[in-house]
């Protein structure tokens, strides 16, 4: 688990904000994405909420230059099996089951696999991660709580999602257990309705900003 723990490392590392994408129309996904990375916000992160998401994983994969492409809201073993296909490098889930575990042994792209509780982060240890995503973070407690974690859970590293945004990214970036946050913020609807991409290049670079 330690390569792959690291691989996640190496990209969770390249900015303070993974964008948390939503894309409904393919064609936006890579001048979205180039966007997106103009900005610095390399790691991009595409859900699997729409039928155009492994499309527009494939396609900010092979087309857009710096990209790494992630999938996420990843559910099963057959979603991880056609992100992987797609080129994702990376796969988030909102939880963990057994099923994400075992299909995620097969492949070198590495799961950030959801957590929320105590138990659940205690579970996922001991499977071998040591870094996860801490969904939803507003929602389950928020910085306050996610710092209580940090002492009796040393070691255990975050990626907080969920009701993230420019004005409480900070708090969350201040703690010693979190890497990065996860946020949509960054590639508002209408902005992207609009093929505002230089908006959108200007959002990342203040989610940029904030490393440091």
């Amino acid at each position: 688990m330690s390569v792959k723990t690291d691989k996640l490392l190496s990209i969770l590392k390249l900015q303070p904000v993974v964008p948390v994408l939503v894309i409904d129309d393919v064609a936006t996904a890579v001048p979205l994405a180039r966007a997106l990375v103009a900005g610095g916000l390399r790691a991009i992160e595409i859900t699997l909420r729409t039928p155009a998401a492994l499309e527009a994983i494939s396609a900010v994969a092979n087309e857009v230059e710096g990209a790494v492409a992630g999938a996420g809201t990843i559910l099963n073993a057959a979603q991880f099996e056609a992100a992987i296909e797609a080129g994702s490098q990376f796969i988030v889930s909102p939880g963990t089951t057994q099923e994400l575990i075992d299909v995620a042994k097969d492949h070198d792209a590495p799961l950030l696999p959801g957590a929320a509780t105590a138990s659940e982060v205690m579970g996922l240890r001991e499977e071998g991660y040591e870094v996860m995503k801490f969904f939803p973070a507003e929602q389950a407690g928020g910085a306050a709580y996610l710092k209580s974690l940090s002492s009796p859970l040393a070691g255990t590293f975050f990626c907080p999602t969920g009701g993230i945004s420019l004005s409480n990214a900070r708090d969350y970036l201040s703690l010693p257990n979190v890497i990065c946050v996860g946020g949509s913020w960054v590639a508002p609807k209408d902005l992207v309705a609009k093929g505002d991409w230089a908006g959108i290049t200007k959002l990342a670079a203040e989610a940029f900003a904030l490393k440091g």
